[in-house]
């Protein structure tokens, strides 16, 4: 991402979601992103994910370049280099568990191979679960199959987008350890946007978001250090 703006008009004004933002993030890497309300942090992660177009600069998703494609052409790149895990799980409530993690696999057209299939399920800890329909589910089983339908399609990238906010401490724990051994033992890399400090903890950096820029980095922060710059660039936001 390189001198990214993002401008929405509303009205007679123009907010500034993003302001010139540029930042590499590494292959096989864990990146929260976190930053107070209004910071940018959802218009950050769907800029990067081609799944909105900046006002200017440029995004590249592995070695393509997002910014001039066509939305046709946007969403055979997402479908194909791109894992997407959100807050709601988005299943398809008639599908069983093995059809809905094979889900973008055909309606890209394509097959899924068996045994990526079979080591997916097993990592995800879904191996008796495959004919259930989600209703059968705990959420956080159904977390499970929608981490399951992002790598699937072996991405360059997921990105995840508030992933523990619907679940309890005990299961948001459960879905953060499977995201931070995707990455240790996958070299996936993993792209999440949260407001928690805790969850924030499992990734290799965090990114802090304020008014549109990037306004510090930790890395490999403890909860409690990640939660106090929170509070701090939360109160130099009230007083600006």
């Amino acid at each position: 991402m390189n001198a990214v703006t993002k401008t929405y008009r509303r009205g007679a004004h123009e907010v500034h979601a993003l302001r010139g933002v540029t930042v590499g993030l590494p292959r096989g890497g864990f990146i929260a992103v976190m930053g107070p309300s209004g910071s940018g942090k959802s218009t950050f992660l769907h800029c990067a994910a081609g799944l909105d177009t900046p006002t200017s600069g440029t995004v590249h998703l592995g070695d393509v370049e997002l910014s001039r494609m066509n939305e046709t052409r946007l969403t055979e790149l997402r479908r194909e280099k791109a894992g997407f895990v959100f807050q709601a799980f988005n299943l398809i409530p008639s599908l069983s568990v093995a059809d809905n993690i094979t889900l973008p696999l055909r309606l890209a057209g394509g097959r899924a191979d068996r045994a990526w299939l079979d080591e997916v399920v097993r990592r995800v800890g879904l191996g008796d679960r495959v004919t259930h329909r989600p209703s059968q589910l705990s959420g956080g089983q159904q977390q499970r199959v929608a981490l399951a339908r992002a790598l699937v399609t072996r991405p360059e990238v997921v990105f995840a987008d508030e992933p523990t906010g619907a679940l309890d401490t005990t299961t948001a724990a459960e879905v953060l350890g499977l995201l931070r051994q995707v990455v240790d033992t996958m070299g996936q890399t993993v792209v999440m946007v949260t407001h928690d400090p805790v969850a924030a903890a499992y990734a290799d950096q965090v990114l802090f978001l304020a008014d549109g820029v990037i306004v510090d980095t930790v890395r490999s922060g403890t909860a409690d250090a990640i939660a106090r710059r929170m509070s701090d660039l939360g109160r130099s936001m009230a007083a600006a």
